[in-house]
């Protein structure tokens, strides 16, 4: 009701929510959320070769490392306070097979880099990536049978060797992305029986069927050459089997549990992380960042001021810990406030 109104008492307003909105000192006061370097996960692409930065077309900014420079940016990101990284390795196609043996390669890319790292900063959580697409000529996240169907028993079974092959490497955390259903309990299994009982795992628990993946899949060379991943990936539609799944997962040993995409979920993880016990990871995939990249390009939005309503907005819905590309940016945003 307008001040000027007749029957406008000021005397009645015993309640004035504007009261903590007054300044910034008084709003950072009384703020419900708040989003810090400790919050966040940095992704990042490890590629072969030597003294080598190449831009990914459709993520500006993001970068494929050889594993030289790749020391330098996680040297960096130290100082930047940035606790923990996600490694994604590029798999030259003359690795990859049918079922992804170069995965668990002791000798792999992955694991010659999650070594080099823990050397170098040892303190930096080094969280690898479980999953066969970036090393399967067919671009898929398991092993395949004449039909093209995704085999889940037997995928499990080389999920198992590639975890242990990266605990074996160094790796803090393996992050299982395949969402085949068992692998969680078979790894942690496998994990423990060659004494890697200290070796986490953040679950992909939720993990949808998303079209939010496509600058990801650039990156790595990984698109699925038939079909798509909606035999094992998550259908959007649905939240009751989110829940479902975050629970199998936890009972079977996940340390941290994950919703991916993020933006589009806000209301899976609200839903998770009110029905369970354990952190709960959202992953900003490489879609959501793109888009704002786009925009910010054009001149269409303030990018920061973007990206940091956006990454709180995920802490806000729940998140515990929030994988994004934005992870540098938000460091050096945060240091300079």
């Amino acid at each position: 009701m307008s001040r000027s109104h007749p029957d406008f008492d000021p005397l009645s307003l015993t309640r004035r929510p504007r009261r903590l909105r007054r300044n910034p000192s008084i709003r950072s006061l009384v703020s419900e959320t708040q989003l810090t370097v400790d919050d966040l996960i940095y992704p990042m692409f490890v590629m072969e070769g030597e003294n080598q930065r190449v831009e990914i077309a459709s993520m500006p900014g993001c970068y494929r490392y050889t594993l030289d420079l790749l020391l330098k940016e996680v040297a960096e990101l130290d100082t930047l306070g940035i606790k923990a990284i996600a490694l994604f390795p590029v798999v030259s196609e003359s690795k990859k097979d049918e079922n992804g043996t170069e995965s668990y390669n002791p000798q792999g890319l992955a694991q010659l880099a999650v070594t080099a790292i823990k050397a170098q900063t040892p303190e930096t959580i080094v969280i690898t990536d479980v999953a066969l697409d970036p090393f399967t000529t067919h671009g898929h996240d398991g092993v395949i049978d004449e039909n093209g169907v995704i085999l889940n028993d037997e995928t499990v079974t080389i999920l198992v060797k590639m975890s242990i092959s990266q605990a074996q490497a160094g790796c803090d955390m393996v992050a299982p992305s395949d969402m085949m259903d068992g692998r969680i309990g078979a790894i942690r299994r496998g994990l423990d029986a060659h004494g890697f009982t200290d070796v986490g795992i953040l679950a992909y628990s939720a993990k949808y069927a998303s079209a939010y993946y496509g600058p990801f899949r650039d990156a790595l060379d990984s698109a699925p050459k038939f079909g798509d991943k909606k035999t094992y990936q998550m259908d959007p539609a649905n939240a009751r089997e989110a829940l479902e799944e975050v629970a199998l997962d936890i009972a079977e040993g996940a340390d941290i549990v994950m919703v991916k995409p993020a933006l589009a979920y806000l209301d899976i993880i609200h839903q998770v992380k009110a029905n369970c016990n354990v952190p709960v990871a959202a992953y900003n995939v490489s879609g959501e960042y793109s888009l704002i990249k786009a925009a910010a390009q054009l001149g269409w939005i303030d990018e920061k001021k973007i990206v940091m309503e956006t990454l709180l907005s995920i802490k806000r819905a729940g998140a515990d810990l929030i994988l994004t590309y934005f992870a540098k940016d938000v460091a050096l945003i945060l240091q300079n406030k």
